[in-house]
């Protein structure tokens, strides 16, 4: 417990300070008015979608300690529908996974879940048990060729690691997002949690999960991918 309460710690205040490390500007590091988060649209039974969005990971992406409805995913589909987009958003994040239990279900959500377009958000707990980058970057890169080879596009969110470790790990560890995007020829978030890492208005008490209003900044930040990714897809296929 001792261990963890430093870790939370050392990462609040690394966030806090290490803005300029993370590439992040200021505009970022202050405190911005939160977007207005669209209402929820009404549900009608049966309803069919045009296309699927998978929000692929781990407790970032599964909404630990919020309602399932403040989390990302669904906030991005209230988003998408209140644009005019019918795309259905699936939360298929599990709180404590890794990259290596990603892969061992990348099959069945494929599936499954017949995703046009998945939101990878994996690799914070690789991180935070100091798993070798080598294991994280192995594994998306098999992650990525499964999804590849079935067609769906990918926008891959990236991660940054607590210092404490070192600085070599650190950043051997951030380096694998930005190798896989260039590889894969994806798309790219360099870092998933910015505008709300470090941020103790936007996370819970943990300091490490977003609270509701964190992840109305995630979705703000993400939107712009998302969007391009669904118009370089194009109409979707009768």
């Amino acid at each position: 417990m001792k261990h963890k309460r430093s870790m939370q710690k050392n990462y609040r205040k690394w966030v806090a300070t290490g803005c300029v490390v993370l590439g992040l500007s200021i505009a970022g590091c202050s405190r911005q008015p939160e977007p207005t988060d669209p209402a929820p649209a009404s549900p009608v039974a049966g309803r069919s979608y045009s296309r699927t969005v998978v929000a692929l990971g781990d407790s970032l992406t599964a909404g630990l300690g919020v309602d399932e409805t403040d989390a990302y995913p669904a906030r991005l589909e209230r988003r998408l529908i209140a644009d005019g987009y019918d795309l259905k958003v699936v939360n298929a994040g599990i709180s404590g996974e890794t990259s290596s239990g990603t892969l061992s279900r990348i099959n069945w959500v494929i599936a499954s879940l017949k995703p046009d377009i998945v939101i990878l958000v994996i690799g914070a707990n690789d991180g935070m048990r100091g798993i070798d980058p080598d294991l994280l970057r192995n594994n998306l890169d098999q992650i990525l060729s499964v999804l590849s080879e079935n067609d769906i596009d990918v926008i891959l969110g990236g991660m940054k690691m607590l210092p404490n470790l070192g600085p070599a790990y650190a950043g051997e560890f951030e380096r694998v997002y930005p190798e896989m995007s260039q590889k894969h020829h994806i798309a790219l978030i360099p870092f998933f949690l910015e505008g709300v890492a470090g941020e103790p208005r936007l996370n819970q008490s943990d300091g490490i999960h977003p609270n509701p209003e964190g992840y109305r900044i995630i979705v703000d930040h993400i939107y712009p991918h998302i969007l391009k990714s669904i118009n370089n897809q194009g109409p979707p296929s009768d």
